[in-house]
């Protein structure tokens, strides 16, 4: 049975992806709603059937206390078969109507559009460009992943289970009442109005609260996670005392827009308890009004009765509830500022694969400064043959990472544009382009992973034979058979930790290394690629290396310049522009800025004498 309503929307069925995904609250949860239209529809219908049952028996307590003024002695003669009719209805047929509205609510729809939204924003997000990443927390964006689905599934849950439920029994009490004694309806209305109010008041302002106080906690969240992060850091220069004040800060803040956000429940609680108060006084007194002038019988004051009291029981659940429901509103709009950003870095309309050829790289009047006036490239060109190897040369915030970013678009140039093949990267698909390239960065991060799949990232396809050639190759086989993780997992399928924390920075390097060895892609980067390598393994690695570039053209940026001596060709960039290229001893014999970089090495490293962000 509750496969049956598990199954009747699949969260993961195909649809259209947008690069501008609605920016309004209503318009983005009807996008997410869009499977579930006939759900919704049969479940309003459900809660409507259902809260008609529950004000129906109400009605019928009360018609109860008009036959026990009756003769006893007749009551099953002349009523047994209508009384039997209704135990069976409340035993058998009420349990099955609301059995169905609570598994299409719990079953059908709650597990369901969770995970259709958290997987679809997922998708969403992974869409972005590396430069969107770079200008958030990695710790709010996936708390926001993670709780605007739940919110959304709480907006859906209160939509159904308490608003329109109450809605049709409000509706419902005021039928029954008015086909008892129109006058009773009077009461009723005036109370309707009130909470009314009382409803306006408190959603106006618990959506903003809301909001503020979910952004608020995606601020905790960002800097803890930024401190866990970087937690060597932090306990190298013995910083405890400062990460707990900056959490502190954030933490506070959070108190206080709960606060606030507090302050108008109990305010609500307050009002709501005066004006319950009003409405048994005001049903319940005129019934009995009504009864002591003889114009209503008892069984209508124990029918108002009890509808009220059932009405006080349930105001302060339905108040919560709307309050719930836009209060979880306010969360998904904080979790909108990031899933519904439009997708700044796409691929054109008639984008196409990359046709690799030989693996010309060219560079045309290429300028880009990340929005500021300095910084980046200014009309850098360049041409790379194929099969040529380049190095790149400079100090920091020369433009070094800046070229290879572009090249792999991660970021549109200003202007100017890049070539591979004769073909414009921008009118190439981003993931034909980036199979195409592969890269060795200097910050070795890896997944949270086994050592296989981390290699294996480079191809997935690979056989095991391949995935630990690609190990022996990058000098990592060896240590990676001793390797051991906490739950017992050895060898290569040892898990790595959070960017790969458990290993050192040199075996880290290595599986990277193995990682683009197995990638085999024709066009090769390498930035810092041996940074993290004591000399022993570094000059195993270099080998390595050139054998790899074999065939391939490449880029490989370097601070240690004799790693790139041997290179085809060296290009020096100064303050965004190429200032100087050419071999080695040529570079050297111009007596320029590289022979100047040569001249003040210390163990092979280029000391810079000016230090600022790239």
């Amino acid at each position: 049975m509750f496969r049956f309503f598990e199954n009747l929307v699949d969260p993961y069925t195909p649809y259209v992806e947008t690069d501008t995904p609605p920016r309004k609250l209503w318009p983005f949860m009807r996008a997410y709603c869009e499977p579930f239209k006939g759900i919704f529809v049969l479940t309003a219908i459900m809660s409507i059937v259902v809260a008609a049952i529950e004000v129906g028996l109400i009605y019928y307590m009360g018609r109860i206390v008009d036959l026990l003024a009756t003769d006893p002695t007749q009551l099953w003669a002349n009523h047994g078969t209508e009384l039997m009719l209704v135990a069976g209805f409340v035993l058998i047929v009420r349990p099955l109507f609301q059995g169905f509205d609570v598994a299409l609510i719990n079953n059908a729809i709650l597990p369901n559009f969770g995970t259709l939204i958290r997987w679809r924003a997922h998708r969403q997000v992974l869409r972005q460009s590396v430069g969107w990443f770079e200008n958030d927390f990695a710790g709010r964006i996936a708390n926001r992943i993670m709780q605007t689905p739940p919110a959304a599934g709480e907006v859906v849950f209160q939509t159904f289970d308490a608003i329109s439920y109450s809605l049709a029994y409000m509706i419902g009490a005021a039928v029954l009442l008015s086909t008892s004694d129109w006058r009773l309806m009077l009461p009723l209305l005036g109370w309707f109005v009130l909470y009314g109010a009382l409803v306006k008041w408190t959603v106006t302002r618990v959506g903003p609260a809301s909001q503020a106080a979910s952004d608020a906690r995606s601020q905790v969240t960002g800097r803890v996670v930024d401190a866990y992060t970087n937690i060597h850091s932090v306990k190298m220069f013995a910083h405890h005392d400062l990460e707990v004040d900056h959490a502190k800060e954030a933490i506070e803040y959070a108190r206080q827009t709960f606060q606030k956000e507090m302050r108008i429940f109990t305010i609500m609680d307050v009002v709501l308890t005066v004006l319950n108060g009003v409405l048994i006084l005001g049903v319940v007194g005129w019934a009995l009004a009504l009864w002591t002038w003889g114009e209503a019988s008892v069984g209508v004051v124990a029918a108002a009765a009890a509808l009220t009291l059932r009405l006080n029981a349930m105001t302060g659940w339905i108040m919560w509830a709307l309050s719930s429901f836009f209060r979880e509103l306010g969360v998904v709009a904080e979790g909108m500022e990031t899933i519904a950003q439009p997708i700044a870095l796409v691929d054109r309309a008639d984008a196409e694969p990359l046709q690799l050829g030989r693996g010309e790289i060219e560079v045309r009047d290429l300028t880009h400064h990340y929005g500021r006036t300095q910084g980046g490239l200014q009309n850098v060109n360049l041409k790379i043959a194929p099969g040529e190897r380049i190095g790149l040369v400079g100090r920091s915030g020369a433009g070094k990472s800046t070229l290879v970013k572009l090249l792999l678009r991660f970021y549109d140039a200003e202007s100017g544009e890049v070539l591979i093949d004769g073909q414009n990267i921008n009118c190439l698909t981003q993931d034909s382009l980036r199979r195409h390239i592969g890269m060795v960065q200097q910050d070795s991060s890896l997944l949270h992973r086994s050592v296989r799949e981390n290699i294996l990232y480079g191809r997935p396809d690979a056989t095991e034979e391949e995935m630990i050639g690609a190990a022996k190759q990058a000098q990592a086989h060896e240590f990676i058979l001793d390797l051991a993780d906490p739950e017992g997992r050895t060898g290569y399928d040892a898990r790595v930790g959070e960017r790969g924390v458990k290993l050192s920075g040199g075996q880290r390097q290595r599986i990277t290394l193995a990682r683009v060895i197995l990638k085999n892609a024709p066009i090769l980067v390498l930035d810092e690629a041996t940074s993290a390598l004591d000399s022993e393994v570094e000059a195993a690695i270099q080998e390595t290396l050139y054998g790899m570039m074999a065939g391939k053209t490449v880029i490989a940026i370097a601070h240690r310049l004799s790693t790139i001596a041997e290179m085809d060709r060296i290009i020096v960039l100064d303050q965004g522009q190429i200032v100087e290229e050419g071999t080695h001893d040529a570079l050297l014999a111009q007596g320029g800025l590289y022979a100047d970089f040569w001249s003040r090495q210390s163990g092979g490293f280029l000391k810079l004498d000016e230090v600022a962000e790239e």
